[in-house]
This record gives C-alpha cells, structure tokens and sequence, in this order.
C-alpha cells in the first residue's frame, strides 16, 4: 500500500501537473491525498471538479508541516510518498523504488536523483548538492540533501521519530532527515526519476531571510537528543558553530547589532 501526499497552497496552476504525473506512473499508488494549505484560490474547485477520486483535505494555513502531517495521519498505506505541488515525477519513479525496496527488505526510506528546473531552465546542482546512499547523517549536516518529492519512507519511521516539527517555518525537511538518518540507513537511485522546479515567487526560500537560523534549531535539537554517537555528536556539533558564526556574519551586515548580539548570548556554549 502507497500513499503520496501533496501539501499545496494557491497552486492551482500548478497542482494539475503533480497529480497527472502520480496518475501516470506505471505503479499507480493506493491512494493519492491533497492536503490544502488554506488557498484562496481555485483549489477547491480544480479538486472536487476535475479530480473527485483523489482525497481532498482542507485546513486553515498552518504551514507545510502542518498540511504534510495531517496527510500522514490520514494515510492508510504502509509506504509513504510526498510530492510537492510543483514538482512532478518521472512514470517509473515509484516502481522503481519499489523494486529496489524489495530487493533491500532492511531498508525503510529512499530517495531518488532528480532533474532541477529553474525559472524554466534545465541546470545543473553543485557538488555540494550531490546525493547519497547509506548512512548519511553527517552528509545532511550542511544542507538538506533529500529532496521530499523523491523520497518514500515507510510509516514505522514516523512512529519511531515524530511527524514533521510544524514549529519550524522553512527547514522542516532539513530536521526532519536528521531525525531519520541518525537511526536509519537510505536507499539511493541515482536514476533521475523526479523533475523538481524552482525560480518561483513564493517558495520558502525567498519568503524567509537567514535560513540557517531554522537549521540552527534542527541541529540543537538533534544534540540534546542524547541519541548520537561520538562521531556524529562531534560533527553535528561542529556544523552547529560554523551555522552560528555564518549567521551571526549575516546579521551584523544587515545592521542588527542587538540581534547579533543576543544570537552570541543564546548559543554562547557553542561559540567558546
């Protein structure tokens, strides 16, 4: 049993290419579940109009989080898949998965390589964005290098470490992928089975200034979680104080002298 979710908001113009793609894969998943946002747009009416089979859920916005979370608690299917509302997937994405999954019966979670589009533009990720199998903890450590619309991860893993943090505005797949990798080894395709779009107006990325900030928090998190082994304490730790020092560098050049300043307070055990 598959399911996928798809958190959406105001995407209307975007949404019917993500769900034909689901409909068209050659493994078509047991359940498809859109979770909207709070969209003021014509969601409601593309859902219950040109796709009445496909489960529509709607809730006052709340964040990505919150819409991946409530599909999760909703999800009958023993696999789940996430897709954004932007994205699309190749049709063997999830067959693929799944033939690799069952030859890695250990295995609970996996991801894919994908195809990135910028403001309608194929290009090409940096090294630093290179993709891994394994155990890969300290690979995630700098940036999130799973991408939620490539991934399928079994539902025993949300039992085992928590739903997505819905506290944290942007970065929430960052945490949550450390939460998951300290505890679990990934299974990586390296076929390009996920075309993922970028350049638009309302992404996070643009929304949100200093995006270590949130991925500051994860990191904190993760090492008082006491669940770390030396090594992976150790880097962890080390990740924590580069963020920090980058972060407080970017304050200081905006003019926040008293931001910065708090910001040194606050994580004053990490900066000695």
């Amino acid at each position: 049993m598959i399911s996928v979710i798809i958190p959406t908001f105001n995407r209307a113009h975007l949404l019917p290419r993500a769900l034909d793609s689901i409909l068209s894969q050659s493994c078509v998943p047991n359940e498809i579940i859109v979770v909207d946002d709070g969209s003021n747009d014509d969601t409601s009416v593309l859902m219950t109009s040109v796709y009445p089979e496909i489960v529509f859920i709607q809730q006052s916005n709340a964040g990505v989080s919150s819409a991946r979370n409530v599909g999760i608690k909703r999800a009958s299917g023993d696999w789940i898949a996430f897709l954004d509302s932007d994205d699309e997937w190749l049709p063997e994405k999830l067959e693929t998965q799944m033939n690799a999954l069952y030859k890695n019966p250990e295995i609970k979670i996996c991801h894919t390589n994908e195809i990135w589009i910028r403001n309608g533009t194929r290009v090409n990720p940096k090294k630093k964005h290179e993709k891994f199998g394994g155990w890969i903890f300290q690979k995630c450590l700098p940036l999130c290098c799973i991408s939620p619309s490539s991934v399928i991860i079994h539902k025993s893993i949300f039992k085992e470490i928590g739903l997505f943090d819905d506290s944290l505005p942007a970065c929430e797949d960052y945490d949550l992928w450390l939460r998951i990798t300290v505890r679990n080894p990934v299974l990586y395709i390296k076929d390009s089975l996920l075309r993922k779009y970028g350049g638009h107006k309302d992404q996070l990325s643009r929304k949100y200034w200093g995006m270590d900030r949130f991925r500051i928090k994860s990191l904190e998190k993760i090492i008082y979680s006491k669940g770390l082994s030396e090594s992976d304490e150790n880097a962890a730790k080390k990740m924590l104080t580069e963020k920090i020092h980058i972060f407080i560098q970017g304050v200081q050049k905006r003019g926040n002298i008293n931001e910065a300043r708090k910001f040194k307070e606050q994580y004053s055990e990490f900066l000695q």
